[in-house]
């Protein structure tokens, strides 16, 4: 264990090359370094390695089975080192999200970012509420009806809620849209238990009285269920505009439900010198102004 790693890879290429002053140049040392290294090793090992003669080196029957069970160790820690060495390298960013804008939005376009900034390391840490928002990461992605306080904060876009439901559904009630509510399981984000009544009453519907009401602790679970025909969900536009255009989901009518709701970016800590970090809020800002209503 007091073996000196230099006098263990000195010995390796000394081994590869049989040859001191070659081992020298590829390790940048002088040959009489090498040669004390390699000979202070012996020592310890109270064997010799290397058979010297007048211009050349050979390794002895110890030196073969030595280098046999060291160089592949020493390779190891090389190899070791240098990826370490590169990941250091590289600038790291943490972002917070919640994972429907994740799955939904970020997901599909992150690749633009990471093929065009190779150098670096992203962390997506989903949430399916804001009570899970950690200040930990450098950025965070909130939905709220009023804008955070903390931080450096920047808007993205609002939010709209539409009825959605699967094509079965759809095609059932498309001719009586205000009978179904009272008649089919009406789903909802448990984060806004009343979301249905704010609907109906900015719809102008009296005697609103659904037969069910579902809550679901994610709008992921949310629009699964309505595709899967367990009833009508209350679906965040623009943000959930694929399922509409895969035809995964239907509107039911054209009453959108207009909230407070806004996602926005938060930068928890002013940046003093983090290029790649202020290129990446640039590129989610670049990135997501075209849902601005």
């Amino acid at each position: 264990m007091q073996t000196p790693i230099r006098g263990l890879r000195s010995f390796c290429f000394a081994a590869r090359t049989l040859s001191f002053k070659e081992a020298a140049n590829q390790l940048y040392l002088t040959p009489s370094a090498v040669s004390h290294q390699i000979k202070q090793l012996e020592e310890q090992l109270g064997i010799e390695l290397f058979e010297r003669q007048t211009r050349s080196i050979r390794l002895t029957s110890a030196g073969k089975n030595f280098y046999d069970s060291v160089s592949p160790l020493i390779k190891a820690l090389e190899k070791t080192i240098t990826e370490f060495s590169q990941l250091q390298e590289n600038v790291n960013i943490s972002i917070t999200l919640p994972e429907f804008f994740a799955s939904e939005l970020l997901m599909p376009k992150l690749s633009e970012w990471t093929t065009e900034h190779p150098n670096t390391n992203l962390q997506l840490n989903t949430m399916k509420t804001r009570k899970e928002l950690t200040k930990q990461s450098d950025l965070s992605i909130v939905l709220s009806s009023s804008k955070p306080i903390e931080g450096v904060v920047h808007e993205l876009f609002s939010l709209s809620y539409s009825p959605a439901c699967n094509k079965q559904n759809w095609e059932a009630w498309n001719d009586a849209p205000f009978q179904a509510l009272n008649e089919v399981p009406l789903i909802l984000h448990k984060a806004r238990p009343w979301a249905w009544h704010q609907w109906a009453e900015h719809a102008g519907i009296e005697d609103f009285a659904p037969k069910q009401i579902i809550q679901i602790d994610s709008m992921f679970g949310v629009a699964r269920a309505a595709q899967q025909g367990m009833g009508i969900a209350l679906i965040p536009l623009p943000i959930s505009q694929t399922w509409f255009e895969e035809q995964w989901l239907f509107s039911f009518t054209d009453l959108p439900l207009k909230t407070k709701d806004k996602y926005y970016l938060v930068q928890h800590e002013p940046s003093e010198s983090n290029a790649s970090l202020e290129l990446f809020i640039k590129w989610i800002l670049d990135t997501f102004k075209h849902l601005k209503l």
